[in-house]
């Protein structure tokens, strides 16, 4: 599969989370089938910036961690966009994470 291909794939997931929730680079590739590829994810997530319809702020680590926001313009940008869909955000860290947590569907191969 190329990196492009791929990529697109992550970027039809990430269109996919609903307003006010957020997933985990693990989740996504779980879902593609490529459980072990979750950095990659974050490679098509950090590519995705200039993209305004894939929603990269709403991927995050497994435990809720902000590691993506180096990646957006300003300081706390990543963090502002969480938080204007109702996501508290404490030292990069999102609180109830479980409860803003959205699963992608797993896609059979």
């Amino acid at each position: 599969m190329s990196e492009d291909n791929f990529f697109e794939r992550v970027y039809a997931i990430a269109r996919q989370i609903p307003y006010g929730k957020v997933t985990s680079y693990g989740a996504i590739a779980k879902a593609l089938g490529t459980a072990r590829s979750a950095r990659m994810v974050g490679w098509a997530m950090n590519a995705s910036h200039n993209m305004e319809d894939v929603p990269a702020h709403r991927v995050v680590n497994r435990k809720g961690l902000l590691t993506g926001k180096l990646h957006f313009d300003g300081t706390n940008l990543m963090q502002q966009l969480l938080e204007n869909e109702g996501i508290v955000v404490v030292d990069n860290q999102i609180m109830d994470f479980e409860k803003h947590f959205w699963q992608p569907e797993v896609r059979q191969q």
